[in-house]
């Protein structure tokens, strides 16, 4: 872990000092840094000079933020599969490991390999129209399809592994991995799924026939989506963070990336430690 890679939540207060300590502390340490350029115009130097350099050269990507900054680390790495310390300067924060007054004793630990590595799943999604890829995008929580800002509801046709499932009508439909199981797929009453499961969770958005369930299904399958109704204000957005217009007819391709979210992690913090924190089971 010699070049260490850092990505910030810009609007996080007192960001710049805590990231002019953090720089300057690696350095102490012999390690070589690359910043995001929004990290990098905080403390006033070029962003210009580091644009697209922590994906090709980062052994370690560290994350100054919350689940949203993680997700774009997640994605900015995918190809390379380069570990991620999470830093939580967010809210809920079920993908960071340590709070930030944890930053040096933490880093101290990862530098002297205490840690382990945690393999999550991410997908592939395509959007297809007329034939031609629109969009390609990699992801690490969750594919969603939804209405547009009219309280009216889509169609849709939904297809695994080339058989046909069902039709759903309503506001939307949610395909979630595990790790996102626990973000919006939850708050439409989608299950929370163990990172180690190999399974995703399709989770209808306020269907209009009610036995329209959440279902799990193999993480190696392959998920056809179809829009069948004419709403100009449907979407597809990945990871709650980009997004995509879709009209009637286009269809939304879901595959299992060739690779894997590694998330550093501390050897004594279990997923249900961070599940019973975070969710405050037991009245924590």
């Amino acid at each position: 872990m010699k070049v260490i890679g850092i990505l910030t939540k810009p609007k996080f207060p007192n960001m710049k000092p805590t990231l002019t300590q953090l720089v300057a502390w690696l350095r102490e340490h012999g390690k070589d840094i690359v910043l995001d350029p929004k990290a990098a115009a905080i403390i006033g130097k070029s962003a210009s000079r580091y644009k697209g350099r922590i994906a090709d050269r980062a052994d370690m990507v560290l994350v100054l933020g919350g689940d949203g900054t993680m997700l774009n680390a997640a994605r900015l790495v995918e190809k390379r599969s380069v570990p991620i310390l999470g830093i939580n300067m967010g809210g809920l924060g079920f993908l960071t490991e340590v709070g930030g007054e944890h930053l040096y004793k933490t880093l101290e630990r990862v530098f002297a390999k205490e840690y382990v590595l945690e393999e999550r799943l991410m997908l592939r999604v395509r959007l297809d129209r007329r034939g031609k890829g629109v969009t390609e995008a990699a992801v690490l929580n969750d594919v969603v399809v939804a209405k547009g800002e009219l309280s009216r509801m889509i169609a849709m046709t939904i297809a695994i592994d080339g058989q046909f499932v069902t039709s759903l009508r309503g506001d939307g439909l949610i395909l979630s991995t595990p790790t996102g199981s626990t973000a919006y797929s939850m708050s439409a009453g989608g299950p929370i799924v163990s990172p180690s499961v190999n399974a995703l969770v399709i989770t209808p958005i306020c269907p209009h026939t009610l036995t329209h369930r959440p279902l799990l299904v193999p993480s190696t399958a392959t998920l056809a989506i179809t829009l069948t109704s004419h709403d100009k204000g449907a979407r597809v957005t990945y990871d709650g963070q980009t997004g995509v217009a879709m009209t009637e007819g286009d269809t939304v391709t879901i595959t299992p990336s060739r690779h894997k979210t590694k998330l550093i992690r501390l050897p004594e913090r279990t997923y249900y430690d961070v599940l019973r924190r975070k969710l405050k089971w037991g009245g924590e």
